[in-house]
């Protein structure tokens, strides 16, 4: 139990970090990062969901990524 909360939250803080470095941001802090990649998960698997994707760890991670560059953008947007 406490390892998969640990892997989500790594999984979360590169998903972050990719997503920053796709949207040509500066690396910020690391609870930015985590933070915005486990929204960005949550979202991109929202999305996902809809449109009938899924079902993997690749899937998941490249949804995961899509989310958080989305969040990113919002965020820039909301907060600029």
């Amino acid at each position: 139990m406490l390892w998969k909360i640990i892997v989500e939250l790594v999984i979360g803080a590169l998903c972050g970090f990719a997503a920053n470095k796709i949207m040509g941001g500066d690396s910020g802090s690391i609870l930015k990062n985590i933070l915005l990649g486990i929204v960005g998960g949550f979202v991109g698997g929202l999305i996902g969901n809809l449109i009938g994707l899924g079902g993997g760890w690749i899937t998941g991670i490249l949804l995961a990524i899509g989310g958080a560059c989305l969040v990113v953008w919002l965020f820039r947007k909301l907060f600029k």
